[in-house]
C-alpha cells in the first residue's frame, strides 16, 4: 500500500506543476456550465416544471454535473496506450506493483489535485454566474458520497476496458474522444435521461453509464423519494461488480496474451 501511496504523491506534485492545462479546463468547464444554464434557462421561460423537475433544480445539476466531471476524470486509457505504443507494456507488467493499481494511484492522485485546482473554482464560478447549488435535502449527503464513490469506480473501470483495445488497436487516441463525449452524453451529464423518449431512456436505464452521472446528480436535487434512490443504487452496486468481474477476466486474458508475445 505504501507504493501505490507514493504514487498518489508523486502525481499530485505533478498535477500540481501544469497550470497551463489549470486554467484551460476551468475555462472549458465554465463555457460548457454557462451555456448549458442559459439552454436550461430558455427551455423553462414559459413552464415551472419539466421533466419532474423545476428551473432551479435544473440549474443546481448542471453546476454539480460540471464540478463532477473533475471526479470522472481518467488517465487510464492513455496510459495504456502509451505503454502499449512504446513497448513497455511486458516490462512494466514485471515490476513488483500491478501494472493497473499503479494506473489506479495514479488517477486518484490526479484528482485530488484536481479538487482544489478545478472544482472549487467550478462551484465558485457556479454560485457567482447562476446560482448556489444548495443540495436539495442535506440528510441524503452520505447516499450522494457514497454514489459519487461508486460512480468514480465504474467510469474508472470502464476506462480500463476501453484502455485494453490498444493491445489490439494500438492507437486508440481518437477512440478516447469518442468515448469520453459519447459517456458523458448518454450517462445524463449534459441532458437527463428522462428528457429523451421513453424507448431510449428505458435502453439507457439497462446500461452502466446512467450510474455514473446521473443517479447521484439525482439524489444531489432530490429528484425521486429515498427508497427509489437506494433502489437504484443497488443497481448501480451491481454493476460495479459485474464491470470488476469483467475487467480481471479481460485483464487476465490480455496479460496471457502480452507474456506470450514478449517471450
Amino acid at each position: 500500500m505504501a507504493k501505490y501511496l507514493y504514487i498518489v504523491k508523486t502525481q499530485i506534485i505533478k498535477s500540481l506543476t501544469y497550470e497551463f492545462n489549470v486554467y484551460g479546463n476551468i475555462l472549458m468547464q465554465t463555457i460548457i456550465m454557462i451555456t448549458s444554464a442559459y439552454f436550461w434557462k430558455a427551455l423553462y421561460r414559459n413552464q415551472s416544471v419539466v421533466g419532474g423537475v423545476d428551473e432551479q433544480s435544473m440549474l443546481t445539476y448542471i453546476i454539480i454535473s460540471s464540478a463532477l466531471s473533475v471526479l470522472m476524470f481518467t488517465n487510464v486509457e492513455r496510459r495504456i496506450e502509451q505503454s502499449v505504443v512504446k513497448g513497455t507494456v511486458a516490462t512494466d507488467m514485471m515490476k513488483p506493483v500491478s501494472l493497473f493499481g499503479v494506473y489506479f494511484a495514479e488517477d486518484i492522485g490526479s484528482i485530488i489535485a484536481l479538487l482544489f485546482q478545478n472544482m472549487l473554482p467550478i462551484l465558485l464560478i457556479g454560485g457567482l454566474l447562476i446560482k448556489i447549488p444548495g443540495m436539495a435535502d442535506i440528510h441524503d449527503l452520505p447516499l450522494f458520497i457514497l454514489s459519487v464513490i461508486l460512480s468514480f469506480l465504474i467510469n474508472w473501470l470502464i476506462a480500463a476496458l476501453f484502455g485494453m483495445l490498444a493491445f489490439t488497436a494500438v492507437n486508440i487516441d481518437a477512440l478516447i474522444q469518442v468515448k469520453k463525449h459519447l459517456l458523458r452524453l448518454l450517462s445524463g451529464s449534459i441532458i437527463p435521461i428522462w428528457f429523451f423518449p421513453e424507448g431510449v431512456a428505458n435502453v439507457l436505464k439497462a446500461l452502466p453509464f446512467v450510474y455514473i452521472y446521473q443517479l447521484p446528480l439525482s439524489i444531489y436535487i432530490g429528484r425521486g423519494d429515498r427508497a427509489e434512490q437506494i433502489a437504484q443504487m443497488q443497481i448501480q452496486f451491481l454493476w460495479l461488480i459485474v464491470l470488476f468481474a469483467l475487467f480481471f477476466a479481460i485483464h487476465h486474458r490480455v496479460t496471457r496474451k502480452v507474456m506470450v508475445q514478449g517471450g
